[in-house]
């Protein structure tokens, strides 16, 4: 009957297409397209310093060049990178992938969070794609993009495999997204993209324990960290950050029974230490404390809460309300600056 009614898809043109059919049926999974929609906006980064000689018996100045990557994050030539790519560098240069070598100035840099903001003066940069409400998902498949061992720009790829925190009170792996994409020497500041060539991260670092032959944990700086970290280094020359001066776990009730599985019903954020003479322990709060709200706000955990606070203003009032014994108290607390290690 469809031949009947169609006489055009008997002959050359049902074979045409169902040839068509067989080659869209065959073809490769492949990731060029994300590949070649973020590829031009990573950069090789390479650096040059001079240091005294340790191995000298007299004081000698030596060179010593590093080799990083870099991803351009606005077409007005901002471009994120590790900040161990680049602390103690005098001399900073970055190479695109259409040839040109470009000398960048260091705008600033952190290192809790481990990033640096490079700046470079050029028309027609390549722009990484960015999505400001992306939200990427423990097995999302991810392509790291960067400079290894300098051979080159090389792409591996893996998956997501836990998520990090996107607060400013990161402080070292825990708080970074894992992945199995490789990093080897010269990809950290490199870029992190899922599989339409989307920036989810940016490249920092591969777990490494002292002899243990450890492989397959890597981390990166998830894009809206970065992204928040970015914006304060080129407004303010630096990042702060507020403390609270406490750590804590989860607790179910209040007696203070640990939570040990998300089908718990949080009751509240125990306090297992607070620093003496910090901004908890001025404001009167004590080990035992079980946080329920902060401003108004309840927090599923501990990490969670303390991201709030380093994302509030230094000097800042916040409400506490606490349960102390049994007893539903607030506490006025004001937080201050994270001290600078």
């Amino acid at each position: 009957m469809l031949l009947l009614l169609f006489p055009d898809l008997t002959g050359r043109n049902f074979s045409f297409w169902q040839t068509h059919a067989e080659v869209q049926e065959n073809a490769p999974v492949s990731y060029h397209r994300a590949v070649r929609r973020a590829a031009p906006a990573v950069v090789n980064v390479y650096t040059r310093s001079r240091i005294v000689d340790p191995r000298s018996l007299r004081p000698r100045t030596i060179e010593r060049q590093e080799l990083g990557s870099g991803v351009i994050m606005s077409a007005q030539g901002y471009i994120l990178t590790n900040y161990h790519v680049v602390y103690g560098a005098d001399h900073i240069e970055i190479a695109l992938q259409d040839g040109r070598i470009l000398e960048a100035v260091l705008i600033g840099q952190d290192e809790i969070s481990d990033l640096a903001v490079l700046y470079v003066r050029a028309d027609g940069l390549p722009v990484i794609p960015q999505d400001p409400t992306i939200e990427p998902q423990v097995g999302d498949v991810v392509l790291a993009i960067g400079n290894p061992l300098n051979l080159g720009q090389t792409i591996t790829q893996g998956i997501i495999s836990a998520n990090g925190n996107t607060g400013l009170s990161s402080r070292g792996y825990p708080d970074f997204m894992r992945m199995d994409a490789a990093i080897n020497k010269g990809n950290s500041g490199g870029a992190l993209v899922n599989s339409n060539g989307t920036l989810v991260g940016i490249n920092a670092a591969a777990f490494q324990v002292q002899n243990q032959d450890i492989q397959g944990i890597f981390f990166a700086v998830p894009y809206q960290l970065a992204r928040n970290i970015m914006e304060k280094l080129i407004k303010q020359g630096r990042v702060t950050r507020s403390y609270l001066g406490v750590s804590g776990q989860a607790v179910v009730n209040a007696a203070g029974d640990p939570l040990f599985s998300s089908g718990q019903a949080l009751y509240g954020l125990a306090l297992t230490e607070v620093t003496a003479g910090g901004p908890a322990a001025i404001a009167g709060l004590q080990v035992g404390d079980i946080i329920l709200e902060i401003a108004g706000q309840r927090f599923q955990s501990m990490q969670q809460a303390l991201n709030f606070i380093a994302e509030t203003l230094p000097d800042s009032e916040l409400q506490i309300l606490i349960d102390r014994n049994g007893q539903q108290l607030t506490i006025p607390t004001q937080v201050r600056e994270q001290p600078r290690r």
